[in-house]
């Protein structure tokens, strides 16, 4: 009673509390997910936030800009062209241009890539006016509006400007905001007066109130005009009814900055004090308490988004915000361990220090249960409650405990063994039977009847009855009172006083199971240690879900079955699983991940939310959402530097010199809900899309052509998105291009024409010396012709015939005759021959030297020796070459000598190639003949032979070799080496 007292006490302060500070219902904390420089911000001191038509978010601060895609903080500076680092305010432009309005009243643009400004942009030193610009605006007709600190208000067309200036120093136009009503009207409100350009020129209009300034007037959607004045909002519209929220005075006196409204949730307000949301009626709710803000705005997804001097904060939108109690909301600690649900719609989280937490699921009131024993209950990691007798029991890692009669005394008892022995508690589950079961580090006990005899004895286990040993992990008893468990085997079943292991069945329920689970059907569900989720049913696995399928990480801690959905606690993050029919849909609340990647220990599903136990406290969110598939990011190439040199993302092609072939590409996908964003890439139309986590591509050495680089993302839940890409073309080298190939094919074509010219003019050159060759030939055999018959050889055969005709020899001188007259014809037929075969060859001689024998006698003989290997009809040798040899050693040899002599012809092969002709003498010798002749005789035959060898020679491939000398101290030894055709 005095607990309930207690909290009933401390519900009503809270609720006194919440009501005046603004903070959401009833101690639960809206999580807000901050970015400040540790996030990658510039500085923490923000003041401004804009979120421009691609999507990213970008923030002023007082050390340059940044823009924000979810992830990235992308900033800027004066180095990167920024005409001063404080920037007060940001605009975009119809054109896309993000405008920065600096506190050194200086004016400058990002397009594309770059920051413009007065240096490299000639038209913006018009719009320097020695004043801080304090308002922007760009009116239907393209004009731009620009209010400042001082008393000129500035309106510029693109090409010239036009400004206005008041003489009264009441209605001066200081920090004058623009306004265009929906007739197109132009309005110019300040703190001082209200006016409306007409024919040119400003004229002062009756006013209701005035603005407070500058910053608490909003140009809105509809084209009315919404500003906060003394007493509050005014919305003003050139047809309906104005509209009016008075706003607390404490409010509007600490210093309002930009505003924003939203019809259906009222006028989001910042000032020095934090963010505050006053709806229709009045009612204030409190965020960033005692923080300095400055601004709040909606981005086109539906979160909020607050300006302050402590960086950012994001409030996601209504289905997807996160809910926090934790110590500041009154738990006894932030870490919570575990949790459960009773029947009363209370949250009981255990935590560290034997400290349990009850939560009242509609009021988030918390109360405290201290567990007695806080030695061997220092941290309550496992809360079950029993349906039985509306108990929760409770485990820490040495112990396990019971909470009893939970709606009045609380009774509390604990497990004893009967020996007083320790035990090490992994995992506890409880029957529909009144039966308890516990994974210990020794094995799996079963208690029969935890309800009357909450003890057990070590030494009274009967194996595979009450007791299986090995150390085991879980344990878990399903609606049909069978027991299942893992082990260091892995999993089984006792049902009905039998063991069934799965494990020896298939090897993939060998491995750790952290947690089991029963969905209505029967179908036993398993969270593995790395291998994913597993089903089954009819004792056969029916499925396996992992990270191919869509969940986030194979490695689950944690299940919890809500109807047929399947919720899991894994290593980096929460997943929810349902089935269409044979279809697994995976959900990743992508959203939580902030709060709900790591440090998760438990979960619970009622019919409104999830709740989880962190070590950041009880964090929960609705449920409720519809399961649909979340739309695709938006995906940009922020950059694309080639050899260190940004491009230009306005230009359709880029042409890249073949020298600079390394190109880079930056990119990003809009995300400010966490996802996790995959990307694909493919640099060819009809090339294989290739996926990628990283947000930048570096691709070198590319070879020349026509490229298109497309990038596209997606989310776990969303298809992929419309591409982004960028055309460019990787130019040839000189070397490769149309006119080096021509230039060479023409060089080449010359090359060749020259060449085949020089090749035909050496032929035909070659082909006349061969011709000349062959007649000098010719005529040398003419020549040689005439030489074998010279006249001294026919003066003496006709004195021969002569000498037997006188002395009536007829037979003889017939004979000579006939001889000579075979002799005369065989050379004439020798003559038209250049090659004479070996037979024709010896014939010749043969008739020749048996006239020479006639005439005579036995002073002279000769023989002819040829090898029988030689084929005489088919060997040729050059026609009259041996002939001339012969006549000079039978006439200057052997003719000399006074005892006549003898020639000796033999013709054997030297080879398979070569054919050897052999001329002896045994006359006075070649050189005692030169020595004895008194004048420079020469023979003729043997000069015209050889003559003739020389030019073969040259015609013939394989040349004629050639030896004449002395055989000692007479005869002469002639050898003539033929090669055979």
């Amino acid at each position: 009673m005095k607990n309930n007292a207690l909290n009933l006490i401390r519900s009503i302060i809270l609720l006194i509390i919440l009501f005046f500070s603004g903070m959401d219902a009833f101690g639960q904390t809206t999580f807000l997910q901050h970015f400040n420089t540790q996030n990658g911000l510039p500085s923490n001191n923000c003041f401004y936030t804009m979120q421009d038509s691609k999507g990213y978010i970008w923030v002023a601060t007082d050390a340059g800009v940044s823009r924000f895609d979810g992830k990235v903080f992308e900033n800027f500076s004066v180095d990167d062209g920024l005409p001063d680092n404080q920037i007060l305010q940001l605009k975009e432009d119809r054109n896309g241009r993000i405008w920065f309005l600096a506190l050194n009243g200086q004016l400058s643009y990002f397009s594309n890539g770059k920051i413009y400004n007065e240096i490299n942009k000639k038209l913006l030193k018009l719009l320097k006016f020695n004043a801080v610009i304090v308002s922007f605006f760009q009116d239907s007709k393209g004009r731009i509006w620009l209010g400042t600190n001082k008393n000129v208000l500035v309106m510029w067309d693109g090409k010239s400007i036009m400004k206005f200036i008041s003489a009264n120093s009441s209605s001066q136009f200081i920090n004058t905001f623009v306004h265009e009503d929906r007739t197109g009207r132009i309005w110019a409100y300040s703190n001082r007066c209200v006016r409306i350009l007409d024919k040119g020129n400003f004229k002062i209009v009756p006013h209701s109130s005035l603005p407070l300034s500058y910053k608490t007037a909003l140009n809105m959607p509809d084209k009315s005009i919404a500003y906060i004045d003394q007493m509050g909002l005014n919305i003003k519209s050139g047809n309906g009814p104005p509209f009016r929220l008075n706003i607390n005075p404490d409010l509007l006196q600490n210093d309002p900055g930009y505003f924003y409204f939203d019809p259906s949730e009222g006028l989001w307000l910042s000032n020095n004090s934090g963010i505050h949301l006053i709806n229709r009626s009045g009612k204030v709710s409190s965020y960033l308490q005692n923080i300095l803000s400055s601004q709040v705005i909606k981005d086109s997804k539906g979160n909020m988004w607050f300006t302050t001097n402590n960086g950012i904060y994001m409030l996601p939108k209504k289905d997807e915000r996160l809910y926090i109690i934790n110590s500041a909301n009154g738990l006894s600690s932030d870490v919570v361990k575990s949790i459960t649900k009773d029947d009363k719609n209370q949250i009981w989280l255990g935590l560290d220090y034997a400290g349990i937490n009850i939560v009242d699921g509609h009021t988030f009131a918390v109360s405290e249960f201290l567990v007695p024993d806080k030695g061997k209950f220092n941290m309550i990691k496992q809360l079950t409650f029993d349906t039985t007798d509306n108990s929760v029991y409770f485990a820490s890692d040495y112990g396990l405990g019971r909470i009893g009669d939970i709606h009045k005394t609380h009774t509390v008892d604990y497990l004893k063994e009967a020996n007083n022995l320790m035990f090490v508690i992994k995992n506890f589950s409880l029957g529909r039977d009144k039966s308890l079961a516990m994974a210990l580090s020794s094995g799996v006990v079963i208690l029969p009847d935890r309800i009357n005899k909450f003890e057990y004895s070590s030494l009274y286990f009967k194996q595979q009855a009450d007791f299986f040993n090995n150390r085991s992990y879980s344990v878990f008893y399903d609606k049909d009172k069978s027991l299942w468990f893992s082990n260091i085997n892995g999993l089984s079943e006792f049902s009905n006083g039998k063991l069934y292991n799965y494990y020896e069945r298939s090897p993939l329920l060998t491995r750790r199971i952290n947690d089991i689970q029963e969905l209505n059907d029967g179908t036993i569900v398993l969270a593995t240690d790395g291998y994913g989720i597993i089903y089954i049913k009819d004792k056969k696995i029916t499925k396996i879900i992992t990270q191919r399928d869509g969940l986030i990480d194979n490695i689950c801690k944690k299940l919890f079955i809500k109807g047929n959905e399947v919720w899991t606690i894994t290593n980096n993050g929460i997943n929810r699983i349902s089935f269409k029919g044979r279809d697994a849909y995976i959900e990743t609340f992508e959203y939580t991940s902030a709060l709900l990647a790591e440090g998760v220990n438990g979960l619970y599903i009622d019919d409104r939310n999830a709740y989880f136990a962190t070590n950041n406290g009880l964090v929960f969110f609705s449920i409720n959402k519809k399961h649909t598939i979340s739309e695709a990011p938006r995906v940009f190439i922020s950059s694309i530097v080639n050899n260190k040199v940004k491009l230009d993302l306005s230009e359709k092609n880029h042409m890249l010199n073949p020298y600079s072939n390394n190109i880079t590409f930056h990119y990003s996908a809009i995300d400010f809900q966490n996802k996790n964003i995959t990307y694909r890439y493919r640099l060819k139309s009809d090339g294989i899309w290739t996926e990628t986590k990283n947000r930048r591509l570096e691709f070198s050495s590319l070879e020349p052509g026509e490229y298109t680089f497309e990038l596209s993302a997606k989310s776990d839940n969303s298809v992929w998105s419309s591409p982004a890409s960028v055309s460019f073309i990787m130019e040839r080298h000189f070397w490769q291009t149309p006119w080096f190939f021509i230039i060479i094919l023409t060089t080449s074509g010359l090359a060749l024409y020259k060449l085949a010219v020089m090749v035909t003019k050496r032929q035909k050159n070659k082909e006349q010396e061969q011709l000349l060759l062959k007649n000098k030939i010719l005529m040398l055999e003419q020549r040689a012709l005439q030489a074998m018959m010279n006249p001294h050889f026919v003066f003496n055969v006709m004195n021969s015939i002569q000498h037997y005709i006188n002395t009536k020899d007829t037979t003889s001188a017939n004979k000579i005759l006939t001889g000579f007259a075979r002799l005369i014809r065989k050379n004439l037929e020798i003559c038209t021959k250049s090659y004479i075969t070996l037979e024709e060859e010896l014939e010749y001689l043969e008739l020749y030297l048996s006239l020479e024998k006639k005439r005579f006698g036995e002073k002279f003989n000769y023989t002819i020796a040829i090898d029988n290997a030689i084929d005489k009809e088919e060997t040729t040798i050059p026609s009259m070459i041996l002939q001339p040899y012969i006549e000079n050693a039978i006439w200057h040899g052997i003719m000399p000598s006074e005892d006549g002599g003898k020639i000796d012809i033999d013709i054997n092969l030297k080879d398979s190639g070569h054919l050897v002709i052999q001329i002896i003498d045994n006359g006075i010798g070649i050189d005692n003949s030169l020595k004895e002749k008194k004048g420079q005789h020469v023979s003729k035959g043997m000069d015209l032979t050889k003559e003739r060898i020389n030019l073969l020679n040259q015609v013939e491939p394989n040349p004629i070799q050639m030896e004449i000398r002395q055989n000692g101290k007479s005869g002469t030894f002639v050898s003539i080496v033929i090669p055979l055709r």
